[in-house]
Order: structure tokens, then sequence, then C-alpha cells
């Protein structure tokens, strides 16, 4: 195999592989990419058995072939390579080495043969889709803040993509929860993804997707099945097993009948809640929220280290009421609103609270108040 590729090409096929890969394996294939070359196109493969991305790139193919090398090796070598340069490729079959020549640099590099490299069978999809890329993007980033860490619930581990009733009609749906908030994010249905199995895509898929959608102008392909989910772009196809669970009926939590309502310009109330929220002991960090007709104030009462107050202005016309969160969980929800105001609609200071960017219904987060 012999190929010569531009070096600013090659770091980010090489990019994203070797971040798909499992930096402590005890299978060393694992850590390798495998290179095919072919006419005047290379892929790059990468697998950590639960996910695998491919990612094509033009090049100048002297001779076809394949290999398999360290990804992490290959992808420092390359990163570190001046920009612009021209990198050429070598493998002498049998010799077991990689040759990587670029101007005055030659690296040669140990392979493993190809023939042991994993390849994910590919799967019976029901349903493919194309959506473009900001609409996948909004869905998933919006909502992965709120996926759960904690191993032993590992159905909450992930992102259920699924279609769903909105408001007006059949929508494609994405919510994460962790027991403590929840996030449900909505957006119109994709032609021909009316009869897509709902899946629960893992939070590390969820990493690695998210530097398929960088291109505003690009189309995403979606395919899903019961047990696999694959994105695919002209030259990037990231291919994951779903989670194997059942995740949790959401809509139980979400609150309908919480008439409180409170608005409040959302950078505002982010900037105050991380202001109250320096003095209190990292464990608890709750802050109190106590509201009256048009005004807000934030506290936060630690013994151990002190105590901080700040007032905003709101819109809320109901009665007097105080209620406490944790800190961490309102600032991520603040931080999500793309629009100037942030809507709560509380009922009482013991029953989850909802919030949504203005009157948009689209993108709604629910909070579980703590005692303060």
């Amino acid at each position: 195999m012999k190929f010569s590729i531009e070096r600013g090409v090659l770091v980010k096929a090489v990019a994203q592989a070797q971040s798909v890969v499992e930096r402590r394996n005890t299978i060393p294939i694992l850590a390798n990419v495998l290179i095919e070359a072919s006419e005047s196109t290379v892929s790059f493969r990468a697998t950590d058995l639960d996910i695998e991305v491919v990612d094509k790139a033009p090049a100048q193919v002297e001779q076809a072939g394949s290999t398999t090398v360290s990804a992490v090796t290959l992808h420092e070598i390359v990163r570190k390579l001046p920009d612009g340069a021209l990198v050429t490729l070598i493998d002498d079959a049998g010799k077991g080495r990689l040759t990587v020549e670029a101007g005055r640099s030659m690296f040669s590099l140990a392979t493993l043969p190809k023939e042991d490299f994993p390849v994910m069978a590919s799967s019976e999809y029901q349903t493919t889709f194309a959506a473009p890329a900001p609409v996948l993007r909004r869905l998933f980033d919006k909502s992965k803040f709120a996926i759960s860490t904690e191993e032993t619930r590992y159905y909450l581990n992930g992102v259920y993509m699924h279609v769903s009733e909105g408001e007006e009609g059949r929508v494609l749906r994405c919510v994460a929860t962790d027991g403590h908030r929840l996030a449900r994010i909505d957006a119109p249905l994709p032609a021909d993804a009316e009869a897509m199995p709902g899946v629960i895509v893992p939070r590390k898929t969820v990493g690695e997707l998210r530097k398929l959608l960088d291109d505003d102008e690009a189309e995403i392909t979606v395919s899903v099945s019961e047990t696999k989910v694959r994105f695919a772009t002209p030259t990037i196809t990231l291919t994951s097993k779903v989670i194997d669970g059942t995740f949790p009926d959401y809509t139980r939590v979400i609150p309908m009948g919480n008439t409180r309502r409170m608005e409040v310009d959302a950078g505002d109330f982010a900037k105050a809640v991380d202001r109250v929220a320096t003095v209190s002991s990292e464990r608890s960090r709750a802050v109190k929220l106590a509201l009256e007709e048009d005004k807000l104030v934030l506290s936060v009462n630690a013994p151990d280290s002190g105590a901080a107050e700040e007032e905003l202005v709101v819109a809320y016309a109901d009665e007097r009421l105080e209620i406490g969160f944790n800190a961490k969980y309102l600032l991520e929800i603040a931080s999500q609103v793309d629009r100037e105001n942030a809507v709560f609609m509380f009922n009482s200071s013991g029953d989850p609270t909802l919030m949504r960017e203005g009157n948009d219904t689209s993108a709604i987060y629910v909070v579980m108040p703590m005692r303060v």
C-alpha cells in the first residue's frame, strides 16, 4: 500500500478515528485504526466494539492495500507535522511496518494484520431518513446535559430518540433524564421517519456524533434498527449499538398543572445564580429562590463559608413562593436558552418546576427542587 494525502485532510480523518478508540485496551487490535486505500480514496476505520466510525478521505493512491496501526500514535505524528505538508504512507506487506513520510520527517510504525480487525456486523435497518445537521445538533446538544452518569440505571445513560405526538402533530423527539432533571426536545418529523423504533443513543455516541454535525449545510442520513443506529455524511459513517433497555415513561414527571409563571432574562438569571453559588459548599450548592411580585431574590446560606444574596427584576404576578434548587442544575438548564427570556412554571416548593424558552414548547426542561 502506498498513498499521499494532504496533512489537514489526514489529521481530520484520523482525529475522528482515534477519539473512538479506548485508551486502556486488553485487546491490542482495538487500539489501532484500519487504513484501506483504493483508487482515489482512503478510509480510516476505528471501533471499541460498541461504536464504529469510518472516515473516507481523498488521496493520491499509488498502490491499493490495507493495514492497521496505532490510532493515537498516528494522530500525534500527523498533528505535529507542518501545515500544508504532503504526507506519504507506505506499507510493505510482510514487514509489519508502516512508513510515514513528510518533507524531511520519517516515521516507522508497528502494524497488526488487518484480518484481526473486528468489523461491526452490518445490520438490517428498519428506518432510514435524512435530517439537516442543525436539526440533529439542536436535539442532542440541548438534551445531553441531563444524561445520567449512574451506571446502575444504565437505561438512563443516553438520549432516548423516538417519534412522539407534539402539540402540532408528530415530532422527532430526544429526551434525557437522570432523575433530578429532564430535557425534552422536539423537531419536525423528517420524511420517512414515521416508523422509526425508539432507541437510546449512548452517551459516548452522542459525543462522537457531535463532530459530524458541525457543518450547517450537511444532510445527515440516519438509519435505525432495534439494536443499532447509524449516522452518515458523504464522508463519515458513525455506527453504534444502542442501549438495551426500556426508557422510563418520562411523560409522568412533566408537570402539567404548574400555574405560577415567572419570566426572566436567561443570561442575567444564569449569571446571578453563578455569583451567589460561589459561597456555597460544593456538596449541596443549594440556591434559594424567593419570589414576590415582579421580584426574585436569589440567596445562598452556607454556615461554613458565608452567605450571598442577589435581587433580579422578573415578571411574576402570583403569590409569594420560596423554592430551592441545586445551583449546577439551574445553570445547565438556563444555559440551554437561545432566546432572551426563560419562562419558569412553578406549583409549590416541593413540586417539579418546568422551564421553557418564551412560549416555545419544542424544548422543555424539568428540574426537581431541593430543601433549603
